[in-house]
């Protein structure tokens, strides 16, 4: 038993090290002295300065958050309400819509991206904007808050709405204070899936994206084409950062609600 432990231990470390080591790398080489990344001169913070100083990277930055906040509201509330109908579909239609629902997900991307733009193109003459890009998350981001939601919402005992329904809950009542505290957790994690999908999408927003809407995603293909600067690598950089404390925020949080559910169950 200990020797298969510590090859499982080999194998883990070298599966962690093999996902992270492009990482590291790009966080390195973020601080390296040099216009080109092919070799290491030295350590400087000159890029990090350069970065919030580069107008057009603020921009891009400021439209893709735009988009992403846009689209999670969006996908939220719609796969939201998506996923806890599937729940309360009767079986036999269950399958079919189930399938439907999958569809986007395992939809390669540049088809998505190709008929969201015939869509907007024959329908409503646009030619791409900021609001198009973000109809177009909302719409591939709807399949996964609602996979997410659905979960959630097959694991709730649905005699705890009809005991609100019992003591004189509406069925709007019995839903906002009975089943939505329960799905909260489904929602939140859904919604920052949305978030995360829509962030970094690059192949449906550049069939969507017009003049003045490009997201940060264009802006870094648009620059890394004529090769990865020390700037590119720090705005990576703090990306990474920013969504690493999020995690471990979101971690604590867990953590945290776990512990006082345990206490309070023990009171």
């Amino acid at each position: 038993m200990g020797v298969r432990n510590r090859w499982l231990t080999a194998y883990a470390v070298v599966v962690y090290a093999f996902l992270f080591a492009p990482i590291v790398i790009l966080i390195l080489f973020s601080f390296n002295d040099s216009r080109r990344n092919f070799a290491w001169r030295g350590f400087t913070l000159d890029w990090y300065p350069r970065l919030f100083a580069n107008q057009d990277l603020l921009d891009s930055l400021s439209r893709t958050v735009e988009v992403a906040i846009v689209a999670v509201l969006g996908a939220t509330i719609l796969g939201t309400l998506l996923g806890l109908g599937l729940t309360r579909l009767k079986q036999r239609t269950r399958g079919s819509a189930e399938a439907l629902l999958l569809l986007p997900m395992v939809t390669p991307e540049i088809i998505m991206g190709i008929s969201l733009l015939l869509f907007f193109a024959q329908l409503f003459g646009a030619q791409g904007s900021l609001a198009q890009i973000a109809i177009a998350h909302i719409m591939f981001c709807i399949s996964y808050v609602a996979v997410v939601v659905r979960a959630r919402a097959a694991g709730l005992d649905p005699e705890l709405e009809e005991a609100g329904r019992d003591l004189g809950a509406s069925a709007w009542g019995a839903f906002r204070f009975v089943t939505l505290p329960l799905l909260v957790p489904g929602i939140l994690a859904g919604a920052m899936l949305a978030f995360a999908l829509s962030f970094d999408d690059l192949v449906v927003t550049t069939f969507n994206a017009g003049v003045g809407s490009s997201t940060l995603p264009l802006y870094i293909y648009s620059k890394i084409r004529f090769g990865v600067t020390p700037e590119i690598n720090a705005i990576s950089t703090i990306i990474v950062a920013v969504t690493a404390i999020l995690i471990l925020v979101a971690w604590r949080v867990g953590g945290l609600r776990s512990r006082s559910a345990g206490v309070g169950a023990g009171g």
